[in-house]
């Protein structure tokens, strides 16, 4: 019998499932967003586009956003994904020392050169594929984490699976393949985007790179090597942040731009640009557009919550938190002053067996009289159904007093 998923595991997977599902809400249950992302005319030259606020997961313009297409190197989002999963479990380090084999040597395209034997921390690993787009040492860091690029690509389709990303299917860690069974499209690039800088922020560390030398250090002796992005936006758009182009003759030109102005985050993403330029120019347009539409309402909810009281517990009240900040995304030019919280609790309390990490009731948010979203509420400690003994003991303490 298999070995049930650790209670960590069981929390990123859950984490997961509900981007996917905040992005689901953003396009499906929002219809007049949905709309006005389809509807307004932005004169993007590539075939597919989107535009996504990071922090809400909401759609601000989309393009044949759901048509599967050859990825290129963006593939490599997902490769850095998983990578820097395993550095927060501490699975791996950046230090680690990353062999490369003669398979990760042999790969074409874009690539760092490194040789077959070689071998490299993986901070240096993790800015040959974020800076140079180096399929030779995405292969090496494949190999490193699952043994094998086929078991690493068997991770990134899992992990594809429990985002929501219903559309793509890898079959390489680069992206360097132009198979008809390698595809994704412009709405699953942009949620794999968005969950790798919502929760690992530091990759901005190297997608912000523009140069920069490491030596390579064989048998042959040591040499340098210059690492040079491809991502042009970091010299052409002041807010750019990263994060990752690619092309094939298959895929054209693509790319995930991610950038950051006044605290609002953005990933705009383009594939199957017909020229270099095209896709960096589309999504200058795209960023633009989204920041001069975009109002963030934000609540970090750090306000204290009086305690709960329990019914029927061997506790009389139990401690309450949020389980995290409030955003929302209006792109109607709406005045978000107006913007009205209200706690929802159960007014006879909680009642006993109560689990820590269980709802107890939510903050609720309006504007305009209508309820634009919530964030639960959870109990944050356990608090046990009373017996006849706990009864007795609560009454002779009362006598007490």
């Amino acid at each position: 019998m298999g070995k049930f998923p650790s209670r960590q595991k069981r929390a990123r997977l859950a984490a997961g499932l509900w981007a996917a599902l905040c992005l689901f809400m953003s396009l499906f249950l929002d219809p007049s967003a949905a709309l006005r992302a389809q509807a307004v005319d932005l004169s993007i030259t590539a075939p597919s586009a989107i535009l996504v606020e990071a922090s809400t997961g909401q759609v601000i313009f989309e393009k044949e956003a759901s048509v599967r297409r050859s990825p290129a190197s963006i593939t490599k989002i997902m490769t850095l994904l998983l990578t820097m999963e395993r550095l927060e479990d501490g699975k791996i380090d950046y230090q680690d020392e990353v062999p490369v084999s003669e398979y990760a040597s042999s790969m074409g395209g874009s690539q760092v050169y490194l040789a077959a034997g070689e071998v490299q921390p993986l901070d240096t690993m993790l800015k040959c594929i974020t800076v140079a787009s180096a399929n030779d040492a995405s292969v090496a860091v494949a190999e490193y984490i699952a043994g094998s690029e086929e078991a690493f690509v068997d991770l990134m389709n899992a992990k594809a699976a429990s985002l929501g990303m219903t559309d793509t299917h890898f079959e390489d860690c680069s992206g360097l393949t132009d198979s008809d069974g390698h595809y994704t499209t412009a709405r699953d690039v942009a949620i794999m985007s968005r969950e790798l800088i919502t929760r690992y922020p530091d990759i901005y560390r190297y997608t912000k790179i523009w140069m920069e030398d490491f030596t390579h250090a064989t048998a042959q002796g040591e040499s340098t090597f210059t690492l040079s992005s491809t991502n042009k936006l970091l010299k052409q758009y002041e807010w750019t942040t990263g994060l990752k182009t690619g092309s094939t003759s298959k895929a054209k030109y693509c790319i995930s731009a991610t950038a950051n102005r006044d605290g609002i985050d953005l990933v705009a993403v383009v594939m199957g640009a017909p020229e270099p330029k095209s896709r960096f120019q589309d999504a200058k347009v795209l960023l633009n557009y989204g920041f001069s539409v975009s109002n963030l309402y934000q609540d970090v909810n750090q306000d204290a919550l009086e305690d709960l009281s329990v019914q029927g517990g061997v506790e009389d009240f139990v401690p309450i938190a949020y389980e995290g900040p409030f955003r929302y995304l209006d792109i109607a030019g709406k005045d978000l002053g107006g913007v009205e919280k209200r706690i929802d609790l159960p007014p006879e309390g909680g009642v006993a067996p109560i689990a820590k990490g269980q709802v107890a009731g939510y903050a609720r948010y309006y504007l305009d009289g209508q309820e634009i979203g919530s964030v639960p509420i959870l109990y944050a400690s356990d608090v046990e159904k009373a017996r006849y003994l706990d009864y007795l003991f609560k009454a002779f303490g009362y006598f007490l007093l």
